[in-house]
């Protein structure tokens, strides 16, 4: 039985442009074949057990040979497994999608080709380089800027045409051979004084822009170190940069910035982080473990009516607790006479996706703030149950319970996740980090105990950002500086932390 293949353009770089249909191939994809410029992230859409072939291909230097990489997205194909084949840019801009579905039709192999946004295009836009303007260029023309394996230029190449067609010209893979680009255009007629760009890492967090005239585009690129991927602009296009260039403006750009919340937490500072210009490391320090077969859970939510109260003090047991209602047969409409209470604005906004808006919630996302609102009106006679994690702070328990009746039920347990070991401490080695973000004070204890004692010392150089005065606590308590504390207890604080 034959799989099938998809050739997909998963764009220049930024993880959100890869399009709908290219994200829905890889997410049912058996194996995925991809290239060192397809953004590593997208892996992690795919489906458990999938296989993953790194096939490299730097300019120059092929991890693969093409005539292998053929060769295996074929193979895998005619073993019945649906293969994924990942291309930075589009698989028809010089992406040799077509010499790949050129063996697929020949061995009876059903193949779809899914564009992509091509970097010529993709890549100049977040320069700040408009490919085409109706003042500067009316046309535009993307050309190989590989030599020949002889070395020699490429006879396909009208270099007296592409010096006086007045449009835009973009080079893909032309640095090693910028030098004959810029004496061949000059000898064919284009001024001297026609502005280059050099776009390297385009959409990339690292994006690097350096200028030129084609003059001295040579010169200038050897001192810059000017080094692929890079992608070579010819055209006064160039000089709208200053004018068009928004995505070196954002206030996280070029920043690394590492995340130590629970996989299943950290997509929404993750994606805020990359919104904004910046480059997330994720290294998570904890993993939910549920509590299973939970029947103090069960007992509590068939006894729900005998409460006043619910307390819900994190998303975790947001979740925990509605999809234990579902389970049972119930939904929200059991909570009908109970008021619901919140701690933060993620955990308001898990209790709004079940249908219920929370009907108390405090200023600051601690619990001695809930207890203030809730001191003077809760009495003897009220009951309250308060599901959450095991070891969590003890203060809101025991100081309702003086006033009142709780009853707390662990749902699961944050235990420390070591998968990222030696990740985090290669990051911190290498001094390039500019922000780490403490989202609570057990992702301070499970990093350092991650990281252990003898590498703390390598957090002095990077500016911690705590997401309140209880985690500052224990980041201080561990002899570390707080370079900022977000105003409120909420990843939105966090970012404004960092962005100002």
């Amino acid at each position: 039985m034959k799989g099938k293949v998809y050739l997909v353009g998963a764009g220049p770089g930024d993880y959100k442009l890869l399009t709908l249909k290219g994200l829905e191939c890889i997410r049912k994809a058996d194996v995925i074949v991809y290239d060192r410029l397809a953004n590593i992230n997208y892996l992690k859409e795919a489906k458990k057990g999938c296989e993953f072939i790194n096939v490299g291909k730097a300019s120059s230097n092929h991890l693969v040979p093409q005539d292998q990489i053929n060769r295996i997205i074929a193979d895998k194909a005619l073993e019945g497994k649906i293969v994924t084949r990942l291309k930075g840019g589009d698989p028809y801009v010089f992406g040799r999608g077509g010499e790949e579905g050129e063996l697929l039709k020949e061995e009876g192999i059903d193949f779809e080709v899914v564009p992509g946004v091509t970097s010529a295009i993709g890549g100049l836009c977040y320069a700040g380089i408009p490919i085409t303007h109706r003042d500067h260029a009316s046309s535009f023309h993307v050309i190989t800027g590989h030599l020949r394996k002889d070395g020699k230029e490429n006879p396909e190449i009208n270099w007296n045409a592409l010096a006086n067609m007045k449009g835009t010209l973009v080079f893909l893979m032309g640095v090693a051979n910028l030098k004959n680009i810029s004496e061949n255009l000059i000898k064919e007629g284009m001024s001297k004084d026609t502005p280059v760009a050099f776009v390297s890492w385009a959409t990339r967090y690292n994006q690097r822009v350096v200028t030129a005239t084609l003059e001295n585009a040579y010169e200038v690129a050897i001192k810059e170190e000017v080094k692929p991927p890079t992608l070579i602009v010819v055209g006064t296009v160039v000089n709208l940069r200053d004018t068009l260039n928004f995505f070196e403006k954002k206030p996280l750009f070029g920043k690394s910035i590492m995340v130590t919340r629970s996989r299943s937490q950290n997509s929404k500072l993750v994606e805020r982080i990359m919104d904004l210009g910046g480059n997330p490391i994720e290294i998570p320090t904890i993993k939910i473990e549920k509590v299973q077969n939970n029947k103090e859970l069960e007992n509590e939510i068939k006894n729900i009516k005998d409460y006043t109260y619910l307390v819900l003090t994190s998303k975790n047991g947001v979740d925990i607790f509605f999809d234990k209602l579902d389970e049972m047969g119930l939904d929200c409409r059991a909570l009908a006479n109970i008021k619901v209470c919140s701690i933060g604005a993620a955990t308001s906004k898990a209790i709004a996706r079940r249908g219920i808006k929370a009907d108390i919630v405090p200023k600051k996302a601690i619990g001695e703030s809930l207890y203030d609102e809730l001191k003077d009106i809760v009495t003897k006679e009220d009951k309250i149950l308060i599901p959450r994690a095991k070891n969590a702070r003890d203060f809101l328990v025991k100081k309702l319970n003086e006033i009142s009746n709780v009853t707390e039920v662990i749902t699961y347990e944050s235990v420390m996740d070591d998968s990222k070991k030696e990740e985090a401490i290669s990051a911190l080695e290498e001094g390039n980090l500019d922000y780490i973000t403490f989202a609570s004070s057990s992702t301070v204890t499970n990093f350092i105990n991650l990281i252990g004692e003898e590498n703390k010392s390598k957090l002095s150089n990077t500016k911690i950002i705590s997401i309140g005065k209880i985690t500052t606590k224990t980041i201080l308590d561990n002899g570390l500086q707080v370079y900022k504390e977000s105003e409120n207890a909420s990843i939105e604080s966090m970012i404004d932390a960092m962005s100002e």
